[in-house]
């Protein structure tokens, strides 16, 4: 049998998966699958694609079951699916991505029913995301319940930062050492804070570092020594840049006005806030930023420009709290294709010394700054799923 991990990320309306597997006791760096099941409907379409790259597509059909939705549905299905398909794959543990640790969880840990509970108090500070990403251990939980299960958290990677980079001007009697600036996307900035000495100078891949991630979630990080200085996002996921559907930055008075004035429940401005906001609320269209550059709607150029600026000034923010800019990394899905994106943001740099090579931008190669006058300018692919599939192993591999 081959000893194998499953990592999980399940969210709203998809659940994403990859299975790494293990030789002489060392995890295999790369998935020997990875899958996407979405959206989450009795009719869901599963996207593949193996360690070779070799893409396929189906739909799926899942047989509904008293007492059950969709999420359990497509974890059981899952499962039959992994059983069938790679019948000599043992699987020893399971990593799950759970987006908010909180102030009590800085490292990967073992889930137990008390760890749980205690995650569910978080539930709050990220609705998009922590209420699936726990309903994702549960199910597992009662279809495999020997099989051991590690939660792995966006939040961790920014404990680094100081209290004052973390702190809100709230008395303590308010924050109770709760209300802070936790940061997210913490899998993806570790694991390029892990290869960044694959890609640059060990000098400057430990210097001053801002790493992009873009994506239908978008941040901004700024790392030292490759550890977190300063992050975009805050108390919740919904600080920071625009996203697709999220308003980022936003004067607390905007809340303030629209409960007093347009009497709007805490609910709707919740809604409003994570849902109808970022690309899609400004540009009236869609919260995919490939769809607004194909358009000539001067809403969708509205989008673009916002979604830019707001880029661009907190890269002079995140520069002036390292002092410096020594490299720019751009990751996520925005990041890492969307050459006309990263070329607006980096004519806007060139104050920093940020200069692009056009025609490697273009071509998506990995260096795509000018020349070595430039600041380092490189498109890094992240690798979540490694990082939780290492912690997994990590946490579990204990005598």
């Amino acid at each position: 049998m081959q000893k194998a991990i499953l990592v999980i990320n399940l969210g709203s309306s998809s659940l994403k998966f990859s299975v790494f597997t293990l030789t002489n006791h060392e995890l295999d760096p790369t998935a020997q699958i990875r899958g996407e099941f979405a959206p989450l409907n009795t009719t869901t379409q599963l996207k593949l694609c193996d360690k070779n790259g070799i893409a396929t597509e189906e739909i799926i059909k899942l047989t509904s079951e008293e007492n059950y939705d969709t999420h359990a549905l497509v974890i059981k299905y899952l499962l039959n699916w992994l059983k069938d398909e790679y019948p000599n794959y043992q699987f020893i543990g399971a990593g799950h991505r759970v987006v908010h640790g909180g102030n009590l969880f800085a490292n990967p840990i073992l889930i137990t029913t008390e760890i749980l509970t205690k995650l569910k108090r978080f539930c709050p500070l990220a609705p998009l995301h922590q209420p699936y990403n726990l309903a994702g251990i549960k199910i597992l939980a009662q279809q495999l319940p020997k099989l051991k299960q590690v939660a792995c958290f966006d939040t961790a990677f920014h404990t680094t930062q100081t209290k004052v980079a973390k702190g809100y001007a709230l008395p303590e009697s308010v924050a109770k050492n709760l209300i802070k600036r936790y940061g997210f996307h913490g899998l993806s900035y570790e694991y390029i804070a892990q290869v960044l000495p694959e890609y640059l100078d060990s000098t400057i891949a430990n210097s001053k570092v801002i790493v992009a991630h873009l994506g239908h979630g978008a941040s901004l990080c700024a790392m030292q020594e490759r550890k977190s200085m300063a992050t975009t996002m805050g108390f919740t996921a919904l600080d920071g840049l625009p996203m697709g559907t999220r308003c980022g930055n936003l004067d607390p008075g905007v809340v303030l006005y629209l409960m007093a004035e347009e009497k709007m429940t805490v609910a709707e401005v919740n809604d409003l806030l994570y849902n109808q906001c970022g690309l899609l609320g400004v540009s009236k269209i869609s919260s995919d930023i490939r769809i607004l550059i194909s358009s000539d709607d001067p809403n969708a150029q509205y989008a673009i420009d916002l979604f830019v600026y707001r880029i661009v000034r907190e890269i002079g923010s995140l520069t002036a709290a390292l002092g410096g800019l020594n490299a720019l990394i751009f990751t996520g899905g925005i990041g890492e294709h969307s050459a006309i994106i990263r070329e607006k943001i980096c004519q806007q740099l060139s104050w920093l010394g940020v200069h692009l090579n056009l025609t490697e931008n273009v071509a998506n190669e990995t260096k795509i700054s000018a020349d070595k006058n430039s600041v380092p300018v490189l498109i890094i692919p992240t690798n979540e799923e490694l990082v939780i599939a290492q912690h997994t192993w990590s946490c579990i591999d204990q005598p």
